[in-house]
């Protein structure tokens, strides 16, 4: 992506009253957020460069939480069942069945194939389905229905098959 266009994308965000903004071409993603008004927080901006295009010394991870002490991971690892992550591909709104009054596409205890729907995330008022990448067994629903999610938030833990 041109550069002069993501530097003219942010001129025109920061002269509109959008609050976020995520693009996609592509293999770059970039996600930009407007400082909010409280002291404490700040603005994150996350860019994810093609695997090829990066340098090591590029690869800078965004300021965050102080790392967690070795008791407290390994008790936030002893609370999480075995398997492996489902992480949300975008930024919308979690829901975990394709009307009010259907049945969740997935409950614990579930077993998916790969290729079967787990749920769907709204963004910008399109319904994204959300498709399991490997058959397994499904241990545990890390969103409540109707709740925001982010890009790279973990939405299920699944124990492959």
């Amino acid at each position: 992506m041109d550069l002069k266009l993501v530097k003219n994308l942010l001129d025109l965000i920061s002269k509109t009253e959008l609050n976020e903004v995520s693009i996609e071409e592509g293999d770059f993603k970039m996600k930009v957020k407007k400082q909010s008004d409280a002291p404490a927080q700040s603005a994150p901006m996350q860019f994810q460069m093609p695997a090829a295009q990066q340098a090591p010394a590029q690869a800078a991870q965004p300021a965050s939480a102080p790392a967690p002490t070795d008791s407290s991971a390994s008790e936030s690892k002893e609370s999480q069942p075995d398997g492996d992550t489902v992480k949300s591909p975008i930024v919308g709104t979690f829901y975990e069945a394709s009307s009010p009054d259907s049945d969740p596409f997935v409950k614990v205890g579930d077993t998916v194939q790969k290729g079967d729907t787990l749920c769907i995330v709204e963004a910008m008022k399109i319904m994204n389905e959300i498709e399991a990448e490997f058959s397994g067994t499904v241990q545990k629903i890390l969103v409540d229905d109707g709740q925001p999610v982010e890009f790279d938030q973990p939405l299920f833990i699944i124990k492959k098959a």
